[in-house]
């Protein structure tokens, strides 16, 4: 979870310096990793499937709220955290972009679960 907090900063960082693909996509992909690594701190013992299921809801709610543009939400948007939470505006391929980080996340949770030699996925 910190190694996607850390990854997810430096690409918005250092966009400039990455190749525009990845400065373009890499941000929310990650973020959506990290929400996927909540869920799973936050309920070890389900099925990675449940995990991602319920990151990716989570991931699509927020992306939707921000349809929702309200004065004063939008000031909390206008704030480093609220930003990074919140997010800006709606953008339809975000969703794409979660589901890839998300579905990455499970990936390398599934072949991590498999070398330790359990089978809960």
């Amino acid at each position: 979870m910190l190694g996607a907090i850390v990854l997810g900063l430096a690409s918005r960082r250092f966009a400039d310096q990455l190749p525009p693909w990845l400065a373009e996509h890499a941000g929310d992909a990650l973020w959506a990793a990290m929400i996927y690594c909540g869920c799973r701190l936050l309920r070890p013992g389900r099925r990675i499937r449940f995990a991602g299921a319920v990151s990716f809801l989570f991931c699509c709610a927020i992306e939707c709220s921000q349809l929702y543009q309200a004065d004063w939400l939008n000031d909390i948007r206008h704030t480093t955290i609220g930003g990074l939470v919140l997010g800006e505006g709606f953008l339809a391929v975000d969703l794409a972009r979660y589901a890839a980080g998300i579905g990455s996340a499970m990936l390398a949770d599934m072949a991590a679960l498999h070398a330790a030699g359990s089978n809960r996925t």
